[in-house]
């Protein structure tokens, strides 16, 4: 799901409340975040509703990006109840991000 600082609050900070959010901060140039979206997107297959994930294009949210301390990317962020509970930066091999998936589902 492709989110934007005008549906922020309700696609991730509401959903939170019910289902893990994870947001998936990236650009089109970013060679990294090309290598760790398809790994996201796999892994939400995976776990069959464990968890959502959102992907946010920093130069298209950039209000969100700042206030969520948005300095390098890709930034990976864990929503529950509406507030950050984990977090990561950088391209991760697929069993680095599911030990984090599970360590913080």
């Amino acid at each position: 799901m492709d989110v934007t600082d005008n549906n922020f609050n309700e696609d991730v900070i509401e959903k939170s409340k019910e289902l893990p959010v994870v947001v998936d901060f990236w650009a089109e140039w970013c060679h990294p975040c090309k290598m760790l979206g398809p790994v996201l997107e796999k892994l939400e297959s995976e776990y069959d509703g464990d968890f959502i994930l959102v992907k946010i294009n920093v130069e298209q949210a950039p209000e969100s990006s700042g206030k969520y301390s948005v300095t390098s990317i890709p930034a990976v962020k864990m929503f529950k109840n509406g507030e950050i509970i984990d977090e990561f930066t950088g391209s991760l091999p697929e069993a680095s991000v599911k030990a984090w998936l599970d360590k913080n589902i």
